[in-house]
């Protein structure tokens, strides 16, 4: 049996590092080979089109349509490399955003027609969707607390997606919940406000009741 596919969506500072290890510590000692992967990233050509997202490695601005098809790049990658070779042998796969970020972020944020993510992003998946998708809900204000909280001291700054206006971080969320409606069989939403354990518990409860 193929294995099951399991991503994690959230605005900022949500907590999904976190709840990611937490499950794939879960899913272990119940005798599941789980592989944490993320988005953009997960494969070294994906890592380095990450750099130019997240960071400005190319040193320009990025057009938007620009911005789109790398992510969409980063995602054939990963799919094609890790994620299909994976869920093929029986194993899982747990994912630190997929597709759902580029709707909420591309589409709802900046306003990208909807209907033509979604036929590039069935293309760049091979029409694979996961079988979960947890979206960890907060308040946008108290995700960027987390994120100054992060980076006291830490050496680490600011990505390009974290400096934009606070109210492209509103529609992101709300694009979310529009996603959730959508395909409410797909998502389950959880309340990240909860404290990390009652998090990490309704995280599980969904597994199980999903794919166990």
């Amino acid at each position: 049996m193929p294995g099951k596919f399991i991503t994690f969506e959230g605005p900022e500072g949500s907590g999904k590092s976190t709840q990611i290890q937490l499950l794939v510590e879960k899913l272990e000692q119940q005798g599941i080979r789980a592989t944490c992967s993320r988005e953009p990233g997960g494969t070294a050509t994906g890592e380095q089109i990450r750099n130019l997202l997240q960071h400005d490695a190319a040193g320009e601005p990025l057009a938007d349509r620009a911005e789109l098809l790398l992510f969409t790049a980063s995602r054939a990658q990963l799919m094609d490399r890790v994620i299909l070779p994976i869920l093929d042998t029986g194993d899982w796969v747990v994912c630190d955003r997929f597709i759902d970020s580029t709707m909420a972020y591309q589409g709802y944020a900046r306003g990208m027609d909807i209907a033509t993510l979604d036929a590039i992003n069935a293309f760049a998946i091979y029409d694979k969707k996961p079988d979960l998708t947890i979206l960890l809900d907060l308040d946008i204000e108290v995700g960027f607390q987390r994120l100054e909280k992060r980076y006291a001291g830490s050496g680490e700054s600011h990505d390009r997606f974290e400096l934009e206006a606070r109210d492209f971080h509103r529609r992101v969320r709300d694009g979310y919940q529009r996603l959730a409606e959508r395909e409410d069989e797909r998502f389950c939403v959880i309340d990240a406000n909860l404290p990390i354990s009652e998090v990490a518990s309704e995280v599980w409860n969904a597994v199980k009741g999903a794919l166990l």
